[in-house]
């Protein structure tokens, strides 16, 4: 879905947003005693191996998925990810093949089954029992921060630092998915997640009472654009976030398409997007998770632009991740 413009913190002196405010904030009260709910009802089950959760506070995209693609990286090959399969008809436990589609298993967990092992599972306890029987030491979550079943033994937040927490409500008065105290308590650091430049700005005011970790992460491109004039399409939370990626890079960019998240594309949009490049002489272009969701006659006609997180300090990140390495080295006699 796409963000509401009453959800953003600028937008707390309008009088439609302040109606739609008062209408809907009961509701989130209902919402948020129930995300609460479940965290005082539900005793979580732990893993064999550590469980490193990427989530974040609000709904709809921060960054994630690159953060969760990073992570990896620095784990290693034995680390797997885990997902729900937002988007997918399958409810799993199943381990997810690049030769699979997004309308089975989901856009995200197609990306990082290209990394190595992926795993959906809409019960994350099966999901973590299966990708350790599939040979997983640690295990990625990419979202679940809300999710109390599986125990986590590292919870990374993830923060767009241009939306940040919106206008601080709890959905659907706001974007939040429970309230911030509650979830800034469970965090155990906080990904400032940048598009572009490292934001130097100071600590926003929400966050002034956290004494955890704040890690600074950039959003970067991991490839180049085409030559030439470009028709963009993307189908993400935050759209403005890949066109403003390819702007920085000095991409002509004849038209820029926005879709909602996870937006499945059917031919007649797609043609109208070929018709709309063809009239301006233009590539079409999109992004790796939009990618994932075309059929492959499609893909080859379309250009993709890759984007990876980019750590400020990585001296931070590994200090975080380090309990996470010993414990996989000590359970397989490598310490």
């Amino acid at each position: 879905m796409r963000p509401p413009e009453f959800w953003k913190a600028d937008a707390e002196g309008r009088d439609a947003a302040l109606t739609m405010r008062a209408l809907l904030t009961p509701i989130s009260w209902i919402y948020a005693w129930a995300a609460a709910q479940r965290f005082r009802t539900m005793t979580p089950r732990h893993a064999a191996v550590p469980v490193v959760c990427v989530g974040n506070l609000t709904v709809g995209g921060a960054g994630k998925t690159p953060v969760a693609r990073a992570l990896r990286a620095r784990l290693g090959p034995h680390a797997h990810t885990l997902s729900r399969g937002y988007g997918g008809k399958v409810a799993g436990p199943l381990r997810v093949t690049t030769d699979m589609r997004a309308a089975e298993v989901g856009d995200e967990p197609l990306l990082h089954a290209r990394d190595g092992g992926a795993w959906i599972a809409r019960d994350r306890v099966a999901g973590a029992m299966a990708a350790v029987q599939g040979g997983a030491r640690a295990i990625i979550m990419d979202d679940g921060f809300q999710n109390p079943s599986l125990a986590k033994d590292l919870n990374l937040v993830v923060v767009d630092p241009v939306f940040g927490i919106g206008n601080g409500r709890v959905f659907p008065a706001g974007p939040l998915r429970e309230r911030l105290r509650e979830g800034l308590a469970r965090a155990d650091a906080v990904v400032m997640l940048s598009n572009g430049a490292a934001d130097s700005a100071p600590r926003p005011r929400w966050l002034a009472g956290f004494e955890k970790p704040i890690i600074t992460a950039v959003l970067a491109p991991a490839g180049i654009a085409p030559d030439g004039k470009l028709v963009a399409f993307a189908g993400l939370a935050r759209p403005e976030k890949f066109f403003d990626t390819l702007a920085a890079m000095g991409a002509d960019i004849a038209e820029a398409v926005p879709f909602s998240d996870h937006h499945a594309y059917s031919d007649d949009e797609l043609d109208v997007l070929a018709q709309m490049a063809d009239e301006r002489g233009a590539t079409l272009i999109t992004t790796e998770k939009d990618a994932a969701r075309l059929s492959p006659e499609w893909r080859a006609k379309v250009a993709v632009l890759p984007v990876a997180a980019r750590f400020v300090d990585e001296s931070a990140l590994d200090a975080l991740l380090a309990p996470i390495q010993d414990r996989m080295k000590i359970a397989h006699g490598k310490a």
